[in-house]
């Protein structure tokens, strides 16, 4: 496992010297997290939509909290990710105001924007500032130069793998993809039965397969769009970064046979059920990992450390799942008071420590303020993981942050699909490039 004890410690004792308490002394007549005073909404009733997590199960269990300081009762209704996209967008066509607040993937963002509501008059009256997050995660909750909601539930990318096969057999962390292809070929030779790399190449209807694509992208230089908002990955490097990704499972042969099916769960879960030796994926992975109801792992066996370098650097795709209010909404105001309690950093701390709130465990190790990724108590609670998450954030992207974007990432993932399964890479990133431009075109870009 990642050891950051030094780390810790040091950070523990900068942190006891010169550290004040994130929510700042208030007087009698005044609330925390800048929650308006004297429950001016009070029987208010907010419905709000989220993603089923752990994370947000650990909120919604506090917020009789939020209901004691304001008078607002909350009404959560949980989704599953996989119905997300289409409960999100069904709502926007409604326009009824059904839901207050709604949380939903950054790239939906955009094609969602003309029915949330923006944020910047509240943020600057209220003293809060996005620079509390890093900067793609702030980055992902902006659409056209407007604050459209908070990215509560944000992710960085690490490379998982199981330490006991690695050390078994002589193995370093990786730390390139060269590496990753020594490693996987290691494994695949030895006695261990376990496929040594699992990733998730199916055309999803999330775009999940361009998830790791976007690391060797980004690494070799290339660019989704160029200056002119053309498709760029057809360039000459993008080709040939593509063409390293793909071979991972075509060539070098070190993936999970299951990988061509596989969407992101179903790669994650060959690993926690011992099926695979490493898997790239997003940091909150680790708690179902290492949660003996969910996994056959132990933490002894996984550890983790950034994701490999490709070409001598490491660019990392990072994703929000931000919280918005409807401009359908009758209750924004309370919904803006909802907001503020639900991204206190305070709160987030307590969400990513405490394993149990109200009798219920709770297994979560994502936190998305600054504050909160570098603090050495959350570290001390998640192994370090924070702060590998941290780190690689400092050179991180998003994806486009565009209205086309669902239908222009569709034709891009399927032919991410189509190479893994043995289709021409060039032939397919040309043709995708082609029938993205014609969208562009159509509407306006050029």
């Amino acid at each position: 496992m990642t050891n950051l004890r030094g780390w810790l410690l040091a950070s523990t004792m900068a942190f006891s010297i010169g550290a004040v308490s994130i929510a700042p002394v208030q007087a009698a007549d005044e609330l925390p997290y800048g929650l308006t005073p004297g429950k001016p909404y009070e029987g208010t009733e907010l419905n709000v939509m989220s993603v089923v997590t752990p994370q947000f199960t650990g909120i919604m269990l506090r917020d009789d909290e939020f209901e004691e300081m304001t008078g607002i009762t909350v009404n959560w209704t949980e989704i599953p990710f996989v119905g997300l996209q289409e409960k999100v967008s069904s709502v926007g066509v409604a326009a009824d105001g059904s839901f207050d607040v709604v949380n939903y993937l950054d790239s939906w963002g955009p094609p969602n924007a003309y029915w949330l509501l923006p944020l910047d008059e509240w943020l600057e009256r209220d003293g809060i500032s996005m620079d509390r997050y890093p900067a793609a995660f702030a980055k992902s909750a902006v659409y056209d130069d407007q604050v459209m909601g908070f990215p509560l539930r944000a992710h960085a990318q690490l490379m998982f793998y199981r330490q006991d096969i690695f050390d078994d057999l002589g193995l370093e962390a990786p730390k390139t993809w060269d590496d990753v292809i020594e490693a996987g070929k290691a494994i695949r030779a030895s006695d261990h039965e376990i496929e040594p790399l699992a990733l998730y190449f199916h055309n999803d209807g999330n775009r999940q397969n361009l998830f790791i694509w976007l690391n060797f992208l980004w690494a070799a230089g290339g660019e989704v769009f160029d200056a002119d908002f053309r498709p760029a990955w057809n360039s000459p490097e993008g080709i040939q970064a593509t063409k390293d990704y793909i071979a991972l499972h075509t060539e070098h042969q070190i993936t999970h046979p299951g990988s061509l099916q596989f969407v992101e769960q179903d790669a994650r879960v060959s690993f926690q059920q011992g099926n695979a030796a490493m898997m790239p994926v997003w940091w909150w992975a680790y708690s179902p990992m290492t949660n003996p109801e969910q996994s056959v792992l132990t933490e002894e066996q996984v550890s983790f450390t950034g994701m490999p370098s490709y070409q001598g650097e490491t660019v990392t795709y990072a994703i929000s799942m931000p919280f918005s209010i409807s401009q359908h909404s009758q209750n924004q105001e309370a919904a803006w008071e909802f907001l503020k309690w639900l991204s206190n950093p305070e709160l987030e701390k307590k969400n990513a420590t405490e394993r149990e709130v109200a009798g219920t465990p709770i297994v979560n190790n994502v936190v998305t303020h600054i504050a909160n990724l570098q603090d050495p108590e959350v570290n001390e609670a998640n192994a370090g993981i924070q702060a590998a998450a941290w780190e690689s954030l400092e050179n991180s992207d998003i994806m486009p942050q565009i209205p086309e974007w669902p239908e222009i990432g569709d034709i891009l993932s399927t032919a991410i699909a189509e190479a893994a399964a043995g289709g021409d890479v060039e032939e397919l990133m040309n043709e995708s490039a082609e029938r993205a431009e014609k969208i562009l075109s159509r509407a306006g870009y050029f």
